[in-house]
C-alpha cells in the first residue's frame, strides 16, 4: 500500500527534525516546516494526505492554521499532536476539522497507527 505524503508542522526545531527522521525511515514521504504560515504557503504548492500539526507555536498557532488549511484544502486529514492539550482544546480542534488530536510525547507506532487511518479516511472518501 501507498504511503500517505506527510506535512510535519511545529515550531520545536530539534523534534520536527528528529520526527522528520523517524518517518521518512518508515517510508513516509515528509516534509517539515517550523511555523503556521509556512504551511499554508507549502499546501498551495505541494500535493499532502497528512498534516501533522502542533497546537502551541508562535504566530499562527494550530488552531488559526488547522482552520485555514481545511479552508484551502477540504479534503487533508490533520493529526493535532500536541504538548499543552486540554480537553477544551482538543474539542475546538475536532470540531474545526482536526481528524485526531493527541499529546506529546506519542509512541511512534502510535502515531503511525494514526497516520495511516487518517490516510486511509482520505483514500475512502476520493
Amino acid at each position: 500500500m501507498k504511503k500517505p505524503r506527510l506535512l510535519l508542522v511545529d515550531d520545536e526545531v530539534l523534534f520536527t527534525e528528529n520526527l522528520f527522521k523517524l518517518l521518512a525511515r518508515r517510508g513516509y514521504e515528509v516534509t517539515a516546516v517550523n511555523e503556521g504560515d509556512r504551511a499554508l504557503r507549502i499546501v498551495q504548492e505541494q500535493e499532502f494526505d497528512v498534516v501533522i500539526l502542533d497546537e502551541k507555536m508562535p504566530g499562527l498557532d494550530g488552531i488559526a492554521t488547522l482552520k485555514e488549511l481545511k479552508r484551502k484544502r477540504p479534503d487533508l486529514e490533520v493529526i493535532i499532536l500536541t504538548g499543552h492539550g486540554t480537553a477544551g482544546s482538543a474539542l475546538t480542534g475536532l470540531e474545526q476539522g482536526a481528524y485526531d488530536y493527541t499529546t506529546k510525547p506519542i509512541q511512534l507506532n502510535e502515531l503511525e497507527q494514526k497516520i495511516d487511518q487518517a490516510f486511509e479516511r482520505k483514500r475512502l472518501r476520493e
